[in-house]
């Protein structure tokens, strides 16, 4: 039986509607729930496995839906008896009883001594409290998205005319002293500096350089809007300028999607003028310039961003993670076990540097790629839940995270995406990454893991191929989470560069 009520006007965070789902479908005889904000995307979700009832249709984005479908009314009975309980618990267990400020004031009489603040609020609040911030001479790092972009760069002038860094909006990833800040990973301490306007492009590149055995100093997120005309590349030149600066760094590497070509010219322009330290740079699909070794080198892939940055810190040769030799072995058995039954190559990410790199790669290898957010807009997906040739898809862009949790914390949508496009009779390769560390989803694998056991003999008709973003000290651990998933029959490959590459040479095979 299903049963819905919705609680006009009562609003919750995405990320404590996600625990709370899950407790409700922990609860006996509950086939499925959903608990969430009535945005347009969460409707389709719940219409999808049957949970959209008229009145949760005629929702707003402000107005809660608690959608359940249970074996019995016991069942309903006992949710609801509970649900304000669920809703309004304090997620952090033991941890309940601590005092934990409800402002910024509050904060800073707990730890006078500190000096950053991380902001997740409401986009359109988000820039009262950044102000707050900075007038209390803090450097922030701004996780919230949707702020207008004028009010952006007044607030990154603002921060660099008192000497302080702001990260973001839309900054998702940075570390700093060592400490991994929301969407990171536990990497060593090294001589490696990175200013990065892609919060996954960062993680990759810090955990390839790990795995490495070098290390990171500081890796300082800059926001994906810092490098547009609009707001001038403000943190990154100021990022650029701290690590030059700083007596931990090395070596620089700067990434990004292709700036603006001012901005990009503004940027050689201060790499050209007194820098005291080599600087590798991937404009991801941008054109290269011509390397000046041990000066200023260029990167087209993340790995191979990595790979310099390892060299230039090390003083060593870093190999390919993966010769053309074995890669070729591993096509030929891929595609000797898809034979003549050849469909669509369907990528499903939940980063957006990852999914456009792989767009990159691909397009070398197999022509155009549709996406949500393709490299050429003219191969723009008409509907982003339904793919088309090969294709794609961010999981993490704006249009699948409002009033939702991202990808990385929820993969509700991309397990259901995935069990799609493992049915679908048109496609023969899925390519994944699967993100690890601190802020994403305890176990990313385990769900993947769950749907292929359940398609056993669909299994024998695909190949699933994946890369990991992640180490063995991340709280997930990469080895462990490696075995899952290569004892579910999926394919890993060292890099995102090279499971794209995999994947696209299985397809031309």
């Amino acid at each position: 039986m299903i049963a819905t009520v919705v609680k006009k006007g009562a609003y919750f965070d995405s990320v404590k509607l996600m625990l709370v789902t899950q407790q409700i479908k922990d609860m006996p005889d509950i086939i499925e729930a959903g608990v969430v904000m009535g945005t347009d995307l969460n409707k389709d979700i719940l219409g999808r496995v049957n949970l959209l009832n008229d009145e949760a249709k005629e929702c707003s984005p402000a107005d809660l839906i608690i959608a359940i479908n249970a074996a019995n009314q016991a069942a309903v009975d006992a949710v609801m008896d509970q649900i304000d309980t669920l809703l309004n618990s304090n997620s952090g267990g033991g941890a309940a009883a601590e005092y934990k400020p409800k402002s910024l004031e509050g904060a800073l009489n707990v730890q006078p001594d500190a000096n950053l603040a991380i902001i997740s609020t409401p986009g359109r609040f988000a820039g009262i409290e950044v102000r707050k911030a900075l007038s209390r001479g803090l450097h922030v790092m701004l996780f919230s998205d949707n702020m207008p972009v004028e009010e952006e760069r007044a607030l990154k002038e603002q921060a660099r005319a008192n000497g302080l860094l702001l990260m973001g909006p839309d900054c998702g990833t940075s570390i700093i002293n060592g400490v991994p800040l929301c969407f990171a990973n536990k990497v060593r301490r090294g001589a490696i500096g990175i200013v990065g306007a892609s919060g996954t492009g960062v993680q990759e590149v810090t955990t390839l350089v790990h795995n490495q055995g070098a290390g990171i100093s500081h890796a300082i997120g800059t926001g994906g809007r810092d490098l547009s005309a609009a707001v001038g590349g403000i943190t990154m030149l100021q990022g650029i300028d701290a690590l030059d600066a700083d007596p931990a760094t090395e070596v620089i590497v700067l990434v990004s999607k292709p700036p603006a070509k001012e901005i990009a010219d503004r940027i050689f322009s201060r790499l050209a003028t007194g820098m005291t330290k080599p600087v590798v740079v991937n404009f991801l699909g941008g054109q290269p310039g011509q390397d000046q070794p041990g000066r200023l080198e260029y990167a087209a892939t993340l790995e191979e961003t990595a790979r310099k940055a390892v060299r230039l810190a090390t003083k060593r040769d870093v190999p390919d993670l993966m010769d053309e030799t074995e890669m070729a072995a591993v096509v030929i058995r891929q595609a000797e076990k898809l034979g003549s039954n050849r469909g669509y190559i369907r990528g499903l990410f939940s980063g957006g540097t990852l999914n456009y790199e792989a767009i990159l790669v691909l397009e070398q290898l197999v022509g155009n790629i549709r996406s949500n957010t393709p490299v050429d807009k003219d191969m723009k997906l008409q509907d982003s839940h339904r793919l088309e040739g090969n294709a794609c898809i961010d999981l993490g862009d704006d249009e699948f995270t409002a009033g939702r949790a991202h990808p990385m914390i929820d993969p509700t949508l991309r397990y259901q995406m995935f069990e799609e496009q493992l049915n679908a009779a048109d496609v023969s390769i899925i390519l994944l990454d699967v993100v690890l560390g601190y802020g994403a989803h305890e176990d990313p694998a385990a769900g993947l893991v769950e749907i292929m056991s359940r398609h056993p003999d669909t299994m024998w008709t695909k190949v699933v191929v994946a890369s990991i973003c992640g180490t063995d000290e991340d709280p997930q651990n990469y080895r462990k989470t490696k075995t899952s998933l290569e004892e579910a029959g999926v394919i890993i490959a060292p890099s995102n560069r090279c499971a794209a590459t995999i994947a696209g040479k299985i397809f031309k095979k």
